[in-house]
């Protein structure tokens, strides 16, 4: 009787799957620590948690995501959750004052900046949009302070497309793996569209919040936990000099 083989395991599925492990397992550690009541999304990245939270309103995840660059996720979460409570549509940011809406939000990175490009949004989907964020990669490029990493975060997390989220995290992770080759990818734009080329669709939407997470805590800049990494077997460690 002939044996039927099964199919080879794709590298990037046993990198996924340690990740996700991990991921459920770094969740489930924070939980206890923190002694609170299990919630999916306790540990996830700021913007992520919003999503859970806000169940997946795409005004929620554009504000958050604006309010995350340069902003520690923890006071990401919080600055996200006052301004929300306040200003849960863009047409409710309208009411209030500059001076309110920045001082909702700050502790985060550059605060006046960010009320100020959140206020501008709100106008501009009231007028082109009907109040609503586009789910459409050019016309969210075409608000106010709104990149590549920002419109790939609030298509996947608030509309649930396929998209390729790219951070520092990501593309310094992405590199030091040795996806791209020696050379690898100078900024994170080329990182995003190296992936596309090589990652199969299926991870799009998880990729960011894994590395994001595995970043901040394993897979840092310097001197990383490598002797804690769960993805070393297939990494290269292009750059990596010293390692814990």
């Amino acid at each position: 009787m002939k044996i039927q083989q099964s199919p080879p395991v794709s590298p990037w599925d046993g990198v996924f799957a340690a990740l996700e492990t991990w991921y459920a397992r770094q969740k489930g550690d924070e939980n206890r620590e923190n002694n609170e009541d299990p919630a999916p999304v306790a540990a996830d990245p700021s913007v992520t948690a919003i999503a859970g939270l806000y169940r997946r309103d795409p005004w929620a995840v554009l504000a958050s995501t604006i309010l995350s660059l340069r902003t520690k996720d923890e006071v990401t979460l919080a600055a996200s959750k006052r301004l929300l409570e306040k200003a849960p549509t863009p047409a409710a940011l309208l009411s209030l004052s500059a001076e309110e809406a920045a001082r909702l939000i700050y502790p985060a990175g550059f605060y006046r900046t960010k009320a100020a490009n959140l206020t501008k949004i709100a106008r501009i989907l009231l007028e082109r949009e009907e109040g609503q964020v586009p789910a459409d990669m050019d016309k969210l490029l075409a608000l106010p302070g709104v990149g590549r990493k920002t419109a790939n975060l609030v298509l996947s997390e608030a509309f649930d497309l396929d998209a390729i989220c790219v951070d520092i995290h990501v593309h310094r992770i992405s590199n030091r793996m040795g996806w791209f080759g020696p050379g690898g990818t100078a900024a994170p734009d080329k990182t995003e569209a190296a992936l596309r080329g090589i990652l199969p669709k299926k991870y799009w939407k998880r990729i960011n919040a894994l590395l994001v997470r595995y970043g901040q805590i394993i897979c840092r800049p310097v001197s990383p936990f490598c002797s804690r990494c769960v993805i070393s077997t297939w990494c290269s460690r292009c750059g990596v000099g010293k390692a814990r």
